[in-house]
């Protein structure tokens, strides 16, 4: 894969990012998203395909990406399908600064250090090149404003920007409240991106750990007694 087109991961990390305070909004989910957003990429480039909620390998060829052949040879090494709610729910431990580390070396964003308390080191982000965000953010408007179908990478983009809560940080307040809306309508228009981006929802929901309900044994005892009833009828 080359790298003149910034892939999912990185836009999703660059629209989360705050260009006041130089940190990213809804840090948690978008751990999450960001893991969402890499499936996204490796659908895109033909590496994995959808099998009903759950994420197949159909070419393991590496595409060249570091980050996301890390991924892929993971969900290789699954060797059967894998639910896009566990991948994403999975530990990922260090993705965001990952991904953080590499815009930083792209020249995209630089560092800035400080302290928190005027003790604890912390390290925040600015934007070197505002026109970059400027334009992944222009893609978004324009999908909400015309209601034309984006292309999928937008349409995945946007899944995930509503899916991680980024809604509220692009369009704030009540006068941002039918963008937000609009936002999460371009969810359909992507199969993997709304996949994913449901799958993002439900972790964060707590769907992922909730093992499938059992009907309770009297309840099962009756159903089976009834099916015994009407085989005795025929």
């Amino acid at each position: 894969m080359g790298k003149s087109r910034r892939s999912i991961p990185e836009e999703l990390l660059l629209l989360a990012l705050d260009p006041t305070t130089g940190t990213t909004a809804q840090p948690q989910s978008l751990d999450l998203g960001l893991a969402g957003a890499q499936l996204v990429e490796l659908a895109l480039a033909g590496r994995i395909a959808p099998d009903g909620d759950r994420i197949a390998v159909v070419h393991p060829r590496p595409t060249g990406d570091p980050t996301l052949d890390s991924a892929l040879e993971l969900l290789r090494r699954r060797g059967s399908p894998v639910r896009a709610v566990h991948w994403i729910g999975g530990p990922r431990l260090g993705l965001r600064q990952t991904y953080l580390a590499h815009l930083e070396r792209c020249g995209m964003v630089h560092a800035v250090p400080g302290q928190m308390c005027g003790v604890l080191p912390t390290t925040r982000y600015q934007a070197t090149d505002s026109a970059v965000s400027r334009e992944i953010r222009a893609r978004l408007d324009s999908a909400i404003r015309t209601g034309v179908p984006p292309d999928p990478r937008t349409a995945a983009l946007a899944a995930l920007a509503h899916a991680v809560g980024l809604g509220k940080h692009l369009y704030p307040g009540n006068e941002g409240r039918s963008s937000r809306s609009r936002l999460r309508d371009l969810i359909r228009y992507d199969p993997m991106g709304g996949l994913v981006a449901h799958a993002v929802m439900d972790v964060q929901n707590g769907v992922a750990a909730q093992p499938k309900q059992r009907p309770p044994a009297q309840v099962q005892r009756a159903a089976g007694h009834g099916s015994m009833a009407r085989a005795g009828a025929r």
